[in-house]
């Protein structure tokens, strides 16, 4: 389905901006900041609150999650297709040098023990470090 299509079936209205913002978060892959993408060419004309209000109703619409990263960003990404995706089913890997996070869908939750009779509203696991690209580059100017 196309990003109008998604955005359309999730009962959104399909404003030029959420077909731009929920495409190029598609196209991409992996979660964004709003300063990311702010900076995007291809998402150039877009101001400050246009894009946390489609952003928000992106999230709301639960086309796209956000999580919060350990140095306090947060960061969109796009559902996974037929999963409930973020806010907890799978594990997120933040690199501290370039600020890229990726979804590891592939990656079992970690068993936690809760205290008893709580109720869980959410799990979220972020692995943090350099990722192979970061790694690289410091192997090559080391």
């Amino acid at each position: 389905m196309s990003p109008p299509e998604r955005i359309r079936a999730a009962g959104l209205r399909r404003t030029p901006a959420r077909i731009a913002v929920f495409g190029r978060l598609l196209a991409n892959g992996r979660p964004y900041t709003h300063a990311e993408l702010l900076a995007d060419p291809e998402l150039a004309g877009l101001d400050h609150v246009t894009l946390y209000r489609t952003l928000a109703a992106l999230v709301d619409a639960e086309l796209i999650h956000r999580v919060f990263g350990i140095d306090g960003v947060w960061r969109y990404g796009v559902q996974p297709a037929g999963g409930p995706g973020c806010p907890g089913n799978h594990v997120h890997f933040l690199c501290r040098s370039c600020g890229g996070m990726r979804c590891l869908y592939d990656s079992p939750m970690p068993r936690v023990p809760l205290p008893e009779s709580t109720e869980v509203e959410g799990r979220h696991f972020l692995v943090y470090g350099r990722c192979a690209a970061c790694v690289r580059a410091g192997e090559a100017t080391a």
